[in-house]
């Protein structure tokens, strides 16, 4: 029961006290002890006033606590500044200050979309579609049938025949050796049959081109001499404009559509925009990319670590960009064969693959010896392979390296990069 209700209580129950005493009082001597009665009237006031000026200053006093407190705005915790660390930051902040997101932030994260995983081409559907792109825009095969079509050809027409084998660039001792043997075919079957004649010039095309060359790629993991599993270490060479950080991003793409995990390595350090642009290559399939942190930095360290992480984390192939390089500069030469030697201290390296522009001809062949004597190559990967009269690179390459063309690019297209099949692109060349 709350105080002052007790006090009222008390001060009725001496009240009713007095009036019974003055009642006895009166009864005994039919006289009231006026002063008495006074003082106990004055007393009952001022007990009962300070009961009631209380009661309404605690009332007043409960509804200033009841009362809605005015909304104060939050005290946005200090952030830390860019470069801060966690330690710095925590201190900055406080250990068990909430973090008020600002509206701003929140609606700049609401608008980040995470980018979808691509799923690459399959191998078969992609070397179908390049095989008939090949067949639609073939300059050599065309160029050739329309002289075969011409039915009994004469000496001008077999010399116009022999300039387009060489300026295909299929080479001068190949051109040669095709030359040599349609005539005398020919002239053993009695025959000028135009379709004959295609068909002598698809055998001897095929030769050159060699459908016994092993064209697989090596990139299975092996188990390293230490009982280890080793990835298989790629390292991609080339010249400048050759679209060599494009190919390693469209060969992880080919890996990755084969099943395989892949690690890339950006050792083109002289480029910001060549680690850049192989982000992005490994962030539309999901493949990671290990680069360095400054420009400039020293491209074997960059590709050691690339190996060394990829043997940590069990991936089965690691990709390697390197930058672009003249073939007669030696310095640079020289580094090659040096990130070659560092990621070997990892992995042994299954493949050294030269990107090739197939529209150089010549020059991509010198381009060509100079890169095998310094770091071994192992495939050519030929790139713009769109058709053109410059289809006889593969041939001559071939020829002068005794390396085998692993893959063809006919387009600029992310999927645009197939296994290089020698009886498809024949097939391909002559229609």
């Amino acid at each position: 029961m709350p105080h002052h209700r007790l006090v009222i209580i008390l001060v009725l129950y001496v009240t009713r006290i007095t009036l019974v005493e003055t009642e006895r009082q009166v009864g005994e001597t039919d006289t009231v002890d006026t002063t008495q009665i006074i003082i106990i009237a004055v007393i009952a006031v001022l007990v009962l006033g300070g009961v009631i000026g209380g009661f309404i200053a605690s009332q007043r006093r409960r509804d200033q606590l009841e009362a809605p407190k005015a909304e104060q705005p939050p005290v946005l915790p200090e952030r830390p500044s860019v470069g801060q660390g966690p330690a710095q930051a925590e201190e900055a902040v406080g250990a068990d200050a909430p973090i008020v997101d600002e509206p701003d932030e929140l609606a700049a994260e609401s608008e980040i979309s995470v980018p979808a995983i691509e799923l690459p081409e399959s191998v078969p559907s992609r070397m179908q579609r390049l095989r008939a792109r090949l067949a639609r825009s073939g300059g050599l095969g065309q160029s050739l049938l329309a002289i075969l079509s011409r039915g009994d050809l004469s000496p001008e027409d077999w010399e116009e025949f022999e300039d387009t084998l060489l300026i295909a660039d299929v080479g001068l001792e190949p051109t040669t050796q095709i030359m040599e043997r349609l005539r005398t075919q020919t002239k053993v079957e009695g025959t000028r049959d135009p379709q004959r004649v295609r068909a002598i010039l698809h055998e001897e095309l095929l030769k050159l081109v060699d459908p016994t060359m092993d064209r697989d790629l090596s990139s299975q993991p092996a188990q390293g001499s230490d009982g280890s599993p080793h990835p298989a270490t790629m390292l991609m060479v080339g010249v400048n404009g050759t679209g060599k950080t494009t190919t390693v991003g469209k060969l992880a793409r080919v890996l990755i559509a084969e099943g395989q995990s892949v690690l890339l390595g950006a050792a083109d350090t002289f480029r910001a925009a060549a680690a850049d642009q192989l982000s992005t290559w490994g962030e539309r399939v999901g493949v990671e990319v290990i680069r360095s942190d400054r420009e400039g930095a020293d491209p074997a360290s960059v590709a050691f670590e690339a190996v060394k992480i990829g043997r940590e984390r069990g991936v089965d192939v690691v990709l390697v960009d390197t930058a672009g390089r003249l073939q007669n500069k030696a310095g640079l030469m020289d580094e090659l064969g040096k990130i070659k030697r560092v990621m070997e201290k990892n992995a042994p390296v299954r493949e050294v693959l030269l990107v090739l522009d197939a529209t150089t001809g010549q020059n991509g062949l010198q381009q060509a010896k100079v890169f095998s004597e310094v770091t071994g190559i192992t495939g050519i990967v030929l790139t713009k392979l769109d058709g053109t009269a410059k289809g006889g690179i593969v041939i001559a390459v071939q020829r002068e390296l005794g390396v085998p063309v692993k893959f063809i690019g006919l387009g600029e297209g992310a999927d645009d990069l197939a296994p290089f099949d020698a009886e498809a692109f024949v097939d391909a060349l002559l229609g």
